[in-house]
């Protein structure tokens, strides 16, 4: 996962290099002592795509909402909320009942997971010299991870046997946005987490 994190940096930095010194940065770029740097701040990042827990051993489709607020240069901290689902089946039947009884069979359940948190996000635009037009980043997010699970009818055994996941929410992040115009981004964020693809939605610019 590490190798895959920065392998993923090198792309993207290589993606958006500023090949231009003669381009002309767009209007939500200011200036801090005679170099760019941009306020990522107050923006709203909607996305959707699959998220991956080590409990559950596939991936699971999901979608993740924040808000990113600043905290100091290129450095921001998001309240997050996200949910992601899968169904898969457990085998039971009833103790009470001979072994070819029809009740011993597979049932379908269904586990809802809603991580609650924080991200904290460090943007490297001004260090990799990157095209304005870019934004690229490491982060990480902690929380809460609420879990509930819907059972098939006819299964009556222990609720609770199916595959756990940890309620402790925690999640690395490398991606990088792409500015339609300043006020409209397209963002990937690849996480050990929930991965997403989606819209970002500037509000400062």
């Amino acid at each position: 996962m590490k190798k895959l994190f920065i392998k993923t940096l090198c792309l993207l930095s290589l993606a958006s290099y500023e090949v231009s010194a003669q381009e002309q940065a767009p209007d939500y770029i200011i200036e801090v002592k005679g170099k760019p740097a941009e306020k990522y701040g107050n923006t709203l990042n909607l996305g959707v795509g699959a998220g991956y827990y080590g409990s559950i051993g596939f991936f699971t489709p999901g979608v993740m909402v924040n808000y990113e607020i600043d905290v100091f240069k290129n450095f921001t901290l998001a309240p997050f909320i996200g949910v992601s689902t899968f169904q898969d089946q457990y085998y039971w039947g009833n103790p009470n009942r001979p072994n070819n009884d029809p009740s011993y069979r597979y049932y379908n359940y269904r586990e809802t997971i809603i991580p609650v948190g924080l991200k904290a996000t460090y943007y490297f635009d001004q260090l990799l010299h990157v095209n304005p037009k870019w934004d690229l980043y490491l982060g990480a997010s902690a929380g809460y991870a609420f879990r509930t699970a819907t059972w098939e009818n006819g299964y009556n055994g222990n609720t609770m046997a199916y595959r756990d996941v940890n309620s402790l929410y925690v999640a690395l992040h490398i991606g990088g946005e792409y500015h339609l115009n300043d006020r409209v981004g397209l963002f990937l964020d690849l996480s050990t987490g929930i991965s997403t693809f989606g819209l970002a939605l500037h509000f400062n610019k």
